[in-house]
């Protein structure tokens, strides 16, 4: 399967680093969880031409707190040591929010996860969010086929 390499291209303008590491977490969280998603999308999307219905119950075993917080831990030892930061201040971040059907654990690790999407995304860092997704959800999408 192939996915498209460049699907955030000119979608965003890229903010320097210093810049993008002044958004609160809970705020790059809630960009990340939209680029995240948009590729969960694309590759079932890309994956098979199903019915919207399908696809979207598809996409729910992706785009959910525990699976996003196993996606992490196996990024952990990939991650930067900035990266590694922005995860756990999205980890760290306390949301009026409780969540619903999901371990606090996972929802906080998600959270955490998002961040990381958003904070690379603001950035510009396509090519390395396209590398963790490729290291983790696609790999796990691949390997339960």
């Amino acid at each position: 399967m192939c996915l498209n390499e460049n699907i955030f291209d000119s979608l965003c303008t890229p903010l320097e680093e210093p810049k993008a590491r002044m958004y609160s977490p809970l705020t790059l969280a809630f960009l990340g969880d939209a680029v995240y998603s948009l590729l969960v999308r694309n590759m079932l999307t890309v994956a098979s031409n199903k019915p919207t219905g399908k696809l979207h119950k598809d996409s729910i075993k992706y785009v959910n707190a525990a699976f996003q917080a196993e996606m992490i831990k196996l990024l952990m030892d990939d991650l930067t040591e900035n990266e590694l930061a922005v995860f756990k201040r999205g980890r760290n971040a306390h949301s009026s929010h409780s969540p619903k059907n999901q371990s606090d654990a996972d929802y906080r690790y998600a959270t955490g996860f998002e961040a990381l999407y958003g904070y690379l995304y603001l950035c510009g860092e396509t090519k390395r969010i396209q590398e963790l997704f490729n290291k983790s959800t696609l790999k796990a999408y691949s390997e339960n086929k």
